[in-house]
């Protein structure tokens, strides 16, 4: 056998292996081409502990003819709401969304309203009261900084403003990245009155986790939402719980069709099925025996991300991705359409589909997909971006 037949023959027994493991509900180890072509904000993380999900360009190309795009290029909140038929004065007015990470961002604050001024949202202050951080006791003992969670801090803080601009917010800072902190956080989220909680943060499943629900998840009438990761086929936790709205990820771009954007499956989407959850009452698709991960979907690939301003041991303005923008995205529509009081999981989005955008194009998000719409865009429900992405808030 010739030498390229060889390396043919492993890299797909290598593609397989990467199927495999997601089957077994294991994070893959190798990440999609499109991943690794951006700066993950967080490294990788032992089990029991999550890492963030976002992805960053800090020198991206910039989009020509964006007039409204961020400095660095980007989807500006304005395309945001247009690629999902999201109102401008959303009209939520009193409502807010909890988010939820791990240490502190000193600059949250001064970078969040950076970026509502460059495009023309009115500022979110802590002295106006639209603003507040608190750490995981819901005191003010905040904890240590990190740059890599600064990142996602800035990245979901403006991802709720863009899509909810009159939306307040609450950042609850945990001590650590261990998921009993964040659960601790989690709890101090959910119980603050807030409509929604975003979580763009996952981790490794363990069987741990069926507990973790029980401690931390269990929340009816506030819509839970969580990020289902960023590396292909492999569910992660607390995406796979059947307590939270797992959102996947889509590339979006200007142009085609009667909405006026294209937007297809993106590669990097996590999605699988559950080694320990069970299927809930309200999700019927034949992808797993156990719960499926992801429910909805919203914009992630990085190269056709979001602006992001974020100052804090970074440069500034870049473009930013991975299913932590997707996340607090959907975590802010469900603010906006304030129907969350009877919601238990991703029920509401079940029984709408048709509210939604069906993506049925894009690419796998493994090398070798061998489980069909567990791993690959289709018609009606699949693993990388579920039922769809929004299309207004009549789903949520």
């Amino acid at each position: 056998m010739t030498r390229r037949g060889v390396r043919r023959i492993a890299g797909v027994m290598v593609s397989m292996g990467v199927a495999l493991m997601g089957m077994q509900g294991v994070a893959p180890a190798i990440e999609p081409v499109a991943a690794r072509a951006a700066s993950p904000a967080c490294g990788p993380a032992p089990a029991g502990t999550a890492r963030c999900l976002g992805l960053f360009l800090h020198s991206p190309a910039r989009r020509a003819a964006a007039p409204g795009a961020g400095p660095a290029g980007g989807l500006s909140p304005a395309e945001l709401r247009s690629a999902y038929n999201l109102p401008g004065a959303s009209g939520a007015r009193g409502r807010f969304v909890a988010i939820v990470d791990a240490f502190d961002d000193p600059s949250a604050e001064a970078d969040m309203n950076v970026y509502r001024a460059a495009f023309g949202i009115p500022a979110c202050t802590i002295a106006s009261g639209c603003f507040r951080k608190v750490d995981q006791r819901g005191g003010q003992h905040l904890p240590a900084p990190d740059a890599g969670w600064a990142q996602e801090i800035s990245l979901d803080l403006e991802m709720v403003s863009a899509a909810c601009p009159d939306c307040r917010i609450l950042l609850v800072e945990a001590d650590s990245a261990d998921m009993t902190a964040l659960g601790a956080a989690e709890n101090i989220a959910a119980g603050s009155g807030a409509g929604a909680v975003s979580n763009s943060f996952g981790s490794s499943e363990t069987s741990d986790q069926v507990g973790w629900d029980l401690q931390y998840f269990t929340h009816p009438g506030v819509a839970l939402v969580a990020a289902s990761g960023d590396n292909g086929y492999g569910a992660m936790y607390p995406a796979s719980s059947p307590l939270v709205t797992a959102v996947g990820g889509t590339s979006l771009t200007q142009g085609g069709g009667a909405r006026g954007w294209t937007e297809s499956a993106w590669s990097g989407s996590g999605s699988g099925c559950s080694a320990y959850e069970p299927k809930p009452a309200w999700q019927h698709d034949s992808t797993c025996s156990r719960r499926s991960v992801a429910d909805v979907a919203a914009v992630a690939d990085p190269h056709t991300g979001v602006a992001v301003y974020n100052s804090y041991r970074s440069a500034g303005w870049s473009v930013a991705g991975g299913t932590s923008a997707a996340a607090p995205i959907i975590a802010a529509i469900y603010a906006v359409a304030g129907n969350v009081r009877s919601l238990v999981g991703a029920g509401h989005a079940y029984a709408n589909a048709g509210a939604l955008n069906d993506i049925t194009q894009g690419s796998s998000n493994t090398l070798l997909c061998l489980f069909g719409a567990a791993c690959g865009p289709a018609a009606g429900y699949d693993g990388p971006t579920g039922l769809g992405s929004p299309a207004g808030t009549a789903a949520f």
